[in-house]
Order: C-alpha cells, then sequence, then structure tokens
C-alpha cells in the first residue's frame, strides 16, 4: 500500500517561493554607492597594499627593499657607468646603499615641475627604464622599486653627486620634507640612499640578517663581473674590532660562480665549460661542470633576477644539450651498444650549470 502525498504542505512551500526578496536598509547597513569607491594614489596605495609590491611583509619583504634599491645600482653597472657598490647595515638596521654611477637626475622635471629625483622617490611608475636609450637591460621592479622602498620606510634621505654638487633630499612614509636642495660641492659621483623600514609595516620584525644580504650581494658579483660590491654591519664587530664586512668581486663572472658552487664536489672535468652570445639584442651567458653526484644542480637568471621557476630560458638550455650531446654521442658510436634509449636527464646526471 502507497503512501498517499501530503498535500496541505505544497501550498506553503509554494506560497513560500514567492515571497518577494526583502531589502536590508537598516542603520547600520551602509549604502554603495559613489562616495564607497576609494582612488587610493600611488604610495597610499603601496602603504595599504604592501605585499603586492614586495611579496610580503615578513623577513623575505623586509630583505627585497635592500634588493630594490641594489637593483638600481646594478643596471647603472650592466649600463657601464659604474663600478663600485657598497651596502651598510647601521646600527639601527636602518640601510645605506652607495655607487658611484651617474647619480639620479635633480633638475625639474617637465611634466611634473618638480626635480627629477623627487618624481622618482615618490611617484610610482617613474624611472629610466622605460627609455631604451637610457638601460639596455635592467632588473627590479621598472619605475616601482625604490618609490615603493621609499613608501614603506618611516625615513628615507637620498644623497645625489652629480655635476659637482651634492643634492639632498629626505622623506618620511614617501613624502617629501622639503624640495632638493643643494648642499656642497664636491669630485664624486653617484647615489647614496639610506632607508628605514617603518614597523608599522613591518610588524614582525625589522632586524636584517647579515647573512642573507651577504649571500646576494656575493651571487650579484658573480653576475655582473668586473663589478666590486662591498657590505658592511655595524652591528657587530670581529675579533680585531672591525666592523663585519666582505667584499665581491668577480673577474670571470658565471665561471667563478660554478666553482663557488661545486666547491664541495669532485669535478669530473677539470675547466668549466662557459660560453656567450647575442641574438636578436639578447644577451646569453652560460656556464657549466660535471661531478661525480647523481644530481643535477641549475640556476638560471634573467637581469640578476632568479628565475626558481624557470621558463623557456632553462627549458631551451637543457632540450640544446640534450639534442647536442645525443647527436654527438650517436655520431660516435658510443650509443650503439645500448639497450636502452638514453633519456635527457641522463644527460644531466651531475651537472652544475
Amino acid at each position: 500500500m502507497s503512501e498517499q502525498p501530503n498535500n496541505e504542505e505544497e501550498p506553503n512551500k509554494k506560497e513560500e517561493i514567492k515571497k518577494p526578496m526583502v531589502h536590508l536598509t537598516g542603520e547600520n547597513k551602509r549604502e554603495y554607492s559613489a562616495d564607497s569607491i576609494q582612488a587610493l594614489e600611488g604610495m597610499e596605495h603601496v602603504r595599504m597594499r604592501p605585499s603586492m609590491y614586495i611579496g610580503d611583509v615578513g623577513v623575505r619583504g623586509l630583505h627585497h627593499l635592500v634588493y630594490e634599491v641594489v637593483d638600481n645600482s646594478i643596471d647603472e653597472a650592466m649600463g657601464g657607468h659604474c663600478d663600485t657598490i657598497s651596502v651598510i647595515i647601521n646600527e639601527d638596521n636602518s640601510i645605506t646603499t652607495r655607487d658611484n654611477g651617474r647619480g639620479i637626475p635633480v633638475d625639474m622635471h617637465k611634466k611634473e615641475g618638480i626635480s627629477a629625483l623627487e618624481v622618482v622617490m615618490t611617484k610610482i611608475g617613474a624611472g629610466g627604464k622605460f627609455d631604451k636609450d637610457s638601460y639596455k637591460v635592467s632588473g627590479g621592479l621598472h619605475g616601482v622599486g625604490v618609490s615603493v622602498v621609499n613608501a614603506l620606510s618611516d625615513k628615507l634621505k637620498a644623497t645625489v653627486y652629480r655635476d659637482g654638487t651634492i643634492w639632498e633630499q629626505e622623506y618620511e612614509r614617501g613624502k617629501a620634507m622639503y624640495p632638493v636642495k643643494s648642499v656642497g660641492e664636491t669630485d664624486d659621483r653617484g647615489t647614496e640612499v639610506t632607508f628605514h623600514p617603518d614597523n608599522e609595516i613591518f610588524t614582525q620584525t625589522i632586524e636584517y640578517s647579515y647573512e642573507t644580504l651577504s649571500n646576494r650581494m656575493r651571487e650579484l658579483s658573480f653576475l655582473n663581473k668586473g663589478v666590486t660590491i662591498s657590505i658592511t654591519d655595524r652591528r657587530q664587530k670581529d675579533d680585531d674590532g672591525e666592523f663585519v664586512s666582505e667584499v665581491f668581486y668577480s673577474d670571470e663572472g658565471l665561471k667563478e660562480f660554478i666553482r663557488f658552487l661545486d666547491a664541495t664536489r669532485n669535478p669530473l672535468i677539470k675547466e668549466v665549460i662557459s660560453m656567450e652570445g647575442e641574438k636578436n639584442d639578447i644577451p646569453v651567458e652560460v656556464a657549466m661542470i660535471y661531478n661525480d653526484s647523481y644530481t643535477e644542480n641549475l640556476h638560471s637568471y634573467v637581469n640578476n633576477i632568479n628565475t626558481h621557476e624557470g621558463g623557456t630560458h632553462l627549458s631551451g638550455f637543457r632540450r640544446g644539450l640534450t639534442t647536442t650531446l645525443k647527436k654527438y654521442a650517436d655520431a660516435s658510436g658510443m650509443l650503439d651498444k645500448l639497450k636502452f634509449e638514453v633519456q635527457g636527464d641522463d644527460f644531466r646526471e651531475g651537472l652544475t650549470a
């Protein structure tokens, strides 16, 4: 015997479905209107959403500030205008960077009506890296880097040594305290930037790791041969009573980098294989060596930036290496007696590049 459907409940269900939507208009509900849309200026947006620009506001983001300022000096070096860069960790965990490049221009910017130095330091998207005549190759955040550092610092001081004059301007949380002014004469040239990270942004820590910064400066010296990069920590002294410091310089670039990376491994060949060339105005440099381990150790960079996740440049290198070695092995008869197909992984065992 089957159950009869309860038809009395159906009308109630239909009534519920037909009920109109009720709009919440209570006093505590804010009306969504044009006034709700906020248009934040560049520097305000950086301070409100810093992780969009530097990755995070922890230890990694804190050190990224230094990399962005140093990248500007490295770009000068890559253009042949600078050969000495110094980084100092001061006692209060502020950072001072100095180079002997051309110095950031300080003359009046026609469009903005203020000094070009102030434009670079306070305007998001301002920089010389969009003009191919100024920089052929550059790293960093392209017109964002140093202004982001300024926005995320409670204090920043920029000093420019240019055309026989020392120019200076100070900022607080991205805002200029006074117009760019001349403070003396000089025979030097270059740019010096001192900044202190804002503890309102970096709430986890504002203490810099000497080891982290030192490793990055060493890496940059290998990637930019002929450039002297020094780092000094004024928070600690060595056994001789001197501030802890290191100076990095590489004559051979990637070849020395490979020897450094493979220092604890046994090489299978005496000399590092290195090559460089240029195609479509894009320079490429490769250095490699084999050791007696079974793992590959590949490091790839584009404009001094470590491409941890690889890319077409790394895929192209792997494919080119496999094709070249397999072609040579086939032509020499080395693979005639093998009963299995040699794969790309086999050619990369023990490879450091």
